[in-house]
């Protein structure tokens, strides 16, 4: 009898001990990928950086991350920066290794949503095309970009503004790295239109969504916050130089070519960096249970 009890208490403690090894989050860190595994999972949420960030930049920024196991959602974040559009070659070698990351780490494939800030946001939405089109093993059910430069021509024609107005350091600046950068890879809108189409997630010059079309079916979310006053005041921009214009200009296309799963999220006032500094190009945009309840 004595034995009997023995054998009993050990079984119990083993089955305790194997119930909570299985309740334990687990963390894969490699110099391009950091992926926490929920215990209980119930989605998968991939995240890319903006140009030029890190997974460093989006655990700081990206403050709705926290805790996201104990909501049981297993979340991967990519290093894919340095990146405002895609060739087909990288679409499909960015494809592969996502597969290869869940698949290697014994990650459900079921549930999955793909996102980014600013140019990861253009690199999320063309993946997501992607993974639809090619009909990939990938359960993919939605896609959202935040506050993302998703037309390009756009995205050169205000940097040439910025370079003119001088409103600001940084938007001299940095209008004077994306024209030398765009003009470089992919030439001047006027001169290499034909490379824009073939590169930029959508155009609102022609209301061209061809490259992203992949989506129509997706819950699809865009993320951003005009600022008006803020751009006027810091930028000297008006609502048609913005990433919020053309967003809105593709949330009416996509509506118009039957994607019926696509929402615009207009912020205010929440735009704001880690420092505490006023930014309406912002992670912080995101509010966390409005995201949680759509990946459910």
């Amino acid at each position: 009898m004595k034995t009997i009890l023995k054998h009993t208490i050990l079984l119990l403690i083993v089955s305790l001990s194997c119930k909570s090894n299985l309740q334990t989050t687990r963390t894969i860190v490699t110099k391009d990928y950091e992926l926490t595994i929920a215990p209980d999972q119930k989605a998968v949420l991939i995240l890319l950086p903006c140009y030029p960030c890190d997974i460093a930049n989006t655990k700081t920024e990206a403050i709705f991350l926290k805790d996201m196991d104990k909501a049981n959602i297993t979340t991967l974040l990519l290093n894919i920066n340095y990146k405002l559009w895609l060739t087909a070659l990288e679409k499909q070698n960015y494809t592969n290794f996502i597969q290869h990351i869940l698949d290697s780490n014994a990650v459900k494939n079921e549930n999955i949503y793909i996102g980014g800030f600013s140019g990861g946001g253009n690199v999320s939405i063309l993946l997501a095309s992607h993974f639809v089109s090619t009909k990939g093993k990938l359960d993919l059910k939605g896609v959202f970009v935040v506050d993302s430069p998703l037309d390009i021509e756009q995205l050169y024609n205000t940097a040439q503004q910025d370079v003119s107005n001088k409103a600001s350091d940084d938007s001299y600046n940095e209008g004077l790295y994306l024209m030398d950068l765009l003009g470089k890879s992919i030439g001047k809108p006027d001169s290499s239109f034909s490379n824009y189409e073939l590169l930029s997630p959508y155009l609102a010059s022609t209301n061209n969504i061809s490259n992203i079309i992949g989506i129509k079916n997706l819950k699809v979310r865009l993320y951003t916050e005009p600022a008006l006053d803020w751009q006027k005041q810091n930028r000297n921009r008006e609502y048609e130089d913005l990433n919020a214009y053309t967003i809105e200009k593709l949330f009416l296309s996509l509506q118009q070519n039957g994607c019926n799963k696509v929402e615009l999220i207009k912020t205010e006032n929440k735009g704001y960096r880690a420092d505490g500094t006023r930014h309406p190009h912002s992670w912080r945009i995101v509010d966390r249970e409005g995201l949680l309840k759509w990946m459910e």
